[in-house]
């Protein structure tokens, strides 16, 4: 399997948030895991072939882990993805 390095971005809360059950991020997590998304799944977003290369673990904002837990890479860059939005390739 081949590595590759990570890359931290620093980000800031500027606004209040509405309140999140801190478990859904986990739960969409598990259960994207549980459905075979595991990283280095190859899988398709639309007609665009990607892999899975992490897990969305963000806990507010417009594309929470709740709703959006994989991360997957295309030609065309990272994406968050639900678990809707991808087939196993």
């Amino acid at each position: 399997m081949r590595t590759q390095d990570l890359m931290v971005v620093e980000g800031s809360r500027r606004q209040p948030h509405d309140p999140i059950c801190p478990d859904g991020v986990e739960l969409a997590i598990n259960r994207a895991i549980h459905a075979g998304y595991r990283v280095g799944r190859e899988v398709l977003v639309g007609h665009v072939a990607g892999s899975v290369v992490g897990y969305n673990i963000g806990h507010y904002g417009r594309f929470s882990g709740a709703r959006y837990p994989l991360l997957v890479k295309t030609e065309f860059g990272v994406a968050k993805c639900s678990l809707q939005e991808v087939a196993a390739a």
